[in-house]
């Protein structure tokens, strides 16, 4: 978790960053099923730290990934691309709120909440618009989740109405403390012309 959070402008950018990923892998016919934003397993080494078993992908699986009964061996489980829309939403939620989603819970005790209560994090302090995104790609049937074309389309329009009418992101939101970030990314490109343009 980064000391701030984001500015909301470049929070979105990041995720559309990651939704035309996301969509290129999709047109592929790839589906990544491990979303998440953090490194999975990998951590700070410490001595004085001990392991844990838990790498808690589950706090950003779909549910239908994990839900039913243990499989006998040799039997599948049926799941498609839109299990990679349902851990967008929960990356998306990450981004703007600066928070690890379920909170005060386990990685397991979030994936039983998720899966058989239906719980998400709260998005109530979003925008109305992202709450639409963000609602409509973790809703419980897969089948009623948006694909990455539409959830590109959103957070375009999103980000188009809250830039063009007076931009107000700050000039160093693409600068580190070691160097400024190339604009090379479409969510990056896509805010720097509005800012340019706008």
């Amino acid at each position: 978790m980064r000391p701030r959070c984001l500015d909301s402008c470049v929070a979105v950018g990041f995720a559309l960053d990651i939704a035309c990923a996301m969509e290129c892998l999709h047109s592929h016919g790839i589906i990544h099923c491990d979303l998440k934003s953090d490194f999975g397993l990998a951590r700070e080494e410490s001595l004085t730290e001990m392991m844990t078993a838990e790498t808690g992908t589950y706090r950003w699986m779909a549910p239908e990934l994990y839900s039913t009964v243990t499989l006998r061996h040799g039997e599948k489980k049926h799941y498609n691309h839109k299990v990679d829309a349902y851990s967008f939403a929960i990356v998306l939620w990450e981004l703007i709120h600066n928070k690890l989603p379920f909170k005060g819970m386990s990685h397991l005790q979030a994936a039983y909440a998720a899966a058989f209560k239906n719980v998400r994090p709260s998005a109530e302090s979003f925008p109305e618009d992202l709450v639409l995104i963000v609602t409509s790609c973790w809703k419980e049937d897969p089948n009623d989740r948006p694909n990455f074309t539409q959830i590109i389309q959103m957070l375009l329009r999103y980000l188009s109405t809250i830039l063009a009418p007076a931009p107000a992101v700050p000039q160093l939101i693409f600068k580190s403390e070691n160097a400024v970030l190339p604009p090379e990314s479409p969510g990056t490109s896509f805010l720097l012309s509005l800012l340019k343009f706008g």
